[in-house]
């Protein structure tokens, strides 16, 4: 029979009970190493005293009033992410999926609003991941994904990243704009090109586009700049983020200039859940720290020591890894033996990371990841790899001795 929980995933059996920084403690006492951060989204890790001490603050308050009242929370946060970013204006919602699609409908609406309501697709990139609603999955454009949901969203078309002349000759009278992930994540790490992002600016300049950035994953100081556009110069005109915004509780944000955002009016988008008063505290604890002088250089000065323990991995195991790719605390290394293997050697070495395409292991830690933790991510993946050598030597050995 079908378990009560529907089987939507193939789960390690593993269940935590508790976590402290960067560390989660397994209900049979097994201490892990937690290089995943629940998919990019534990952005200050576990336990963290600000987050939790903001969180059952507010919880014994109010939790949720609806958009159909103020919510203050929901206000200075939108200040302050206005006032650390391109945007003039921001919407609250639940997902980086939901953030999409709602960044999908403000640039439509701003092209028909504008006089231009032929402009309703939008150009996507090979390998990018935008979330499992029906439209995001056409967005995606992934087959595998795609497959059994029926007719597939009408209004986007894909070329491949880095390729200015594909995007060139995908530009047509009915585009509205452009939707790019600066750092791939679910296809296996993958960095936009900072010319590249360049140029696609100057592409939607030239011919009255808006480009949006899915800094879904890559937001909220992953890579060591609070958004990952930041590093190539590039202002987008609207922005959706989640993950880590609230620091592991749910929550996306769709940011964007005046000139789309005027265009959400009452009655054009909504939410029930989103920007409630619990979301927007988490929000706003979160960035309390990520905004404190010297947390990004940090988040950055241990992206390079990661990288450096990886690059050394490569170096010792050229069996094992082919190459390390990312930027800050957005990490992939891609393995030459099938990712699955590596995964479940870090995981016998207490440490957790997630897969990603193209044979990647990725690791997104916690943005509170410390020296000592670098340190101790660099010997367990080593040992992680030591053992996998070995059992992949054994394995090779009796194969061996069978065919003789």
């Amino acid at each position: 029979m079908i378990p009560a929980l529907m089987p939507t995933y193939n789960r390690a059996d593993l269940a935590f009970e508790r976590g402290e920084g960067c560390w989660l403690y397994a209900a049979d006492g097994r201490r892990f190493l937690d290089l995943g951060a629940g998919i990019a989204t534990s952005s200050l890790g576990h336990g963290h005293p600000h987050l939790v001490a903001a969180v059952a603050d507010q919880a014994a308050r109010v939790m949720h009033v609806s958009n159909l009242y103020r919510v203050p929370q929901a206000e200075r946060l939108a200040e302050r992410l206005v006032a650390a970013s391109f945007a003039d204006s921001v919407f609250f919602c639940n997902s980086g999926a939901e953030a999409n699609e709602g960044m999908v409908k403000m640039i439509r609406r701003a092209q028909a609003f504008g006089g231009h309501p032929e402009r309703n697709r939008i150009i996507c990139f090979n390998g990018a991941f935008h979330g499992r609603t029906l439209a995001m999955l056409a967005a995606t454009g992934n087959p595998k994904y795609l497959e059994g949901f029926g007719p597939q969203v009408e209004g986007f078309d894909h070329v491949p990243m880095n390729n200015m002349n594909a995007v060139r000759a995908a530009i047509t009278a009915e585009t509205a704009g452009i939707m790019i992930e600066p750092v791939q994540g679910e296809s296996g790490v993958n960095v936009a090109d900072p010319r590249f992002l360049q140029e696609l600016r100057a592409a939607c300049d030239e011919f009255g586009l808006f480009l949006g950035m899915d800094e879904v994953q890559s937001g909220m100081g992953r890579t060591g700049r609070l958004f990952a556009h930041e590093w190539s110069g590039v202002t987008p005109d609207v922005m959706s983020t989640a993950k880590g915004i609230a620091g592991g509780f749910p929550m996306g944000a769709i940011l964007a200039t005046e000139a789309l955002a005027r265009h959400l009016t009452p009655g054009s988008h909504g939410t029930t859940f989103g920007g409630n008063p619990l979301a927007c505290t988490a929000a706003n604890a979160v960035l309390d720290v990520m905004l404190a002088p010297g947390f990004l250089q940090e988040v950055q000065a241990r992206g390079a020591q990661l990288a450096g323990r990886l690059d050394g991995l490569i170096t010792e195991f050229p069996d094992l890894f082919a190459e390390r790719r990312g930027i800050g605390l957005m990490l992939g290394l891609r393995c030459v033996v099938p990712v699955g293997l590596m995964q479940e050697a870090a995981m016998h070495e207490g440490v957790l990371s997630v897969t990603a395409g193209d044979n990647v292991l990725r690791l997104v830690p916690p943005l509170v990841l410390t020296e000592d933790d670098c340190a101790e991510a660099g010997q367990r993946l080593r040992r992680a790899a030591q053992r996998l050598r070995a059992h992949l030597a054994a394995e090779t050995s009796v194969a061996e001795e069978s065919a003789a």
